[in-house]
């Protein structure tokens, strides 16, 4: 295999540079470009920095570096590797960069370090995907669920699953071998509740798709409701600066405004909508109402604000009776919700809350003095990935482990189904095949090459 190398650092200017070469020439190169300062120096020790001078092709000096020397097969691409640690100067780096192009050495290609220690086995698949979701991890809750993965996390469920599909092919083989003494062999009683404990552990695992997702991308939180109700004062409440106008004109938010925030440690993207006011006859504020319909399609949660003091006074309804705040309640009933009972401060006198409210999470807050607005994270946070389950137990995946995932949960469903529709093992034999090998796909066992490609274009290059 050829020798690689590429910068590790980010680019622009910085106090260290570091270059990374991975292949059998690594000491080679090492040695070549690197004239240690000590005179009692005779080779590069394994992991000891050695201090020297970067030399170019003239024999000029250009920098003072560390050089280190990493032999196979413990170390992160599973192969010889080395690295030179100069100052961050973006010339220096190139300079480097080019004198190891000319000694034989190959530019990188993205993700190719990461992609060596997947196929020499120093990491799975489903580890190597989450070496870059940590690099691009934008919260320390995504932080913390990328080096759940990285520590093998999701890899132990998957072999676990594996083992447990692999012994009853091993037993289905012994059943279809001896076809006399099938029930004997393998009770289909027994298999379909081995087939069932199956399932249950999958979608398990399928749950975690999406707060993989969330963690990854970002939640999107849609603020809806009518003008004047707080959102975007509850916009600016909860990213801590003034974002979006506030004033007492009505309808001062013609268009939607989005921005990320970390919300309890969860990555979101707040969108703040134009104020639902179904009789208005402005042809730019009613654009702004489309546009903010339009982003509760595909949001991942709403937040209907309102306004305390003008509802304080409401009489009694077994549904609600403003008809903005009812249709975004009955055409996107799928989507979790949290009421937020917003000027909290001026209601002294407390507030009871509507009859028809009390089927969905309320909360209450004054984005004027801050009352409240900790539970609103809180509760935002346990609406989107849910608070019963101890965060240490979570595992997550991401989009592609949970489209095999759920793939393979399809064809066990079919297995199920042949199974109590009593059809030969030997066909149940090649859907149990198809799901081991589906399963595979989650940390690379079984994965086309072009999937491969897929995951490690993602990647920086140098890593």
């Amino acid at each position: 295999m050829s020798t690689i190398a590429a910068v590790a650092t980010p680019q622009g200017n910085g106090a260290i540079g570091i270059v990374r070469i991975s292949g059998p020439e690594a000491l080679s190169l090492l040695t070549k470009i690197v004239l240690p300062s000590a005179l009692s120096f005779d080779h590069f020790r394994p992991w000891v920095m050695h201090r020297g001078r970067f030399q170019a092709e003239d024999g000029s000096f250009l920098d003072d570096v560390l050089g280190v020397y990493m032999p196979a097969p413990k170390t992160y691409s599973g192969e010889d590797m080395a690295e030179i640690h100069c100052h961050g100067n973006p010339l220096i780096l190139q300079s480097v960069l080019a004198r190891l192009f000319q000694l034989g050495a190959r530019p990188a290609q993205r993700g190719e370090f990461t992609k060596r220690a997947f196929l020499n086995g120093r990491l799975d698949l489903s580890q190597a995907e989450a070496v870059g979701e940590l690099v691009g991890a934008v919260s320390r809750t995504a932080l913390a669920d990328s080096v759940q993965r990285l520590c093998g996390h999701l890899s132990q469920k998957m072999a676990d699953l594996r083992g447990r599909v692999d012994a009853l092919r091993a037993e289905l083989a012994v059943a279809c071998d001896f076809p006399d003494d099938e029930v004997e062999c393998l009770e289909r009683s027994r298999f379909l509740e081995d087939l069932s404990g199956l399932q249950r552990a999958l979608e398990a695992l399928l749950a975690g798709s999406k707060r993989g997702r969330l963690m990854q991308e970002g939640a999107r939180v849609v603020l809806a409701g009518a003008v004047n109700a707080g959102k975007s004062s509850l916009m600016n409440a909860l990213l801590g600066r003034e974002r979006a106008l506030v004033t007492e004109v009505a309808g001062t938010t013609r268009d939607f405004l989005e921005e990320f925030c970390d919300l309890d440690g969860l990555p979101v993207r707040l969108i703040d909508t134009a104020g639902l006011h179904a009789q208005s006859q402005d042809p730019v504020e009613l654009l702004g109402i489309a546009r903010g319909q339009a982003c509760l399609e595909h949001c991942d949660a709403i937040v209907l604000v309102f306004d305390q003091s003008r509802w304080q006074q409401k009489p009694a309804a077994a549904s609600c009776p403003d008809s903005d705040y009812a249709e975004i309640l009955s055409n996107y009933a799928q989507t979790p919700k949290l009421l937020v009972w917003n000027k909290r401060d001026l209601v002294a006198a407390g507030f009871d809350l509507p009859c028809w409210a009390k089927d969905y999470d309320n909360c209450f807050v004054s984005c004027l003095n801050g009352q409240g607005l900790d539970e609103l994270a809180r509760r935002l946070h346990d609406l989107l990935l849910g608070s019963a389950e101890p965060a240490s137990e979570h595992v997550s995946c991401n989009v592609r482990q949970a489209l095999a995932l759920s793939k393979a949960g399809k064809e066990l469903s079919a297995l199920i189904c042949d199974v109590r529709a009593n059809v030969p093992y030997d066909l149940c034999a090649v859907r149990l095949d198809l799901l081991a090998e589906m399963l595979g796909e989650v940390i690379g066992v079984s994965t086309p090459d072009e999937v491969l490609n897929a995951v490690f274009d993602r990647f920086c290059i140098g890593k």
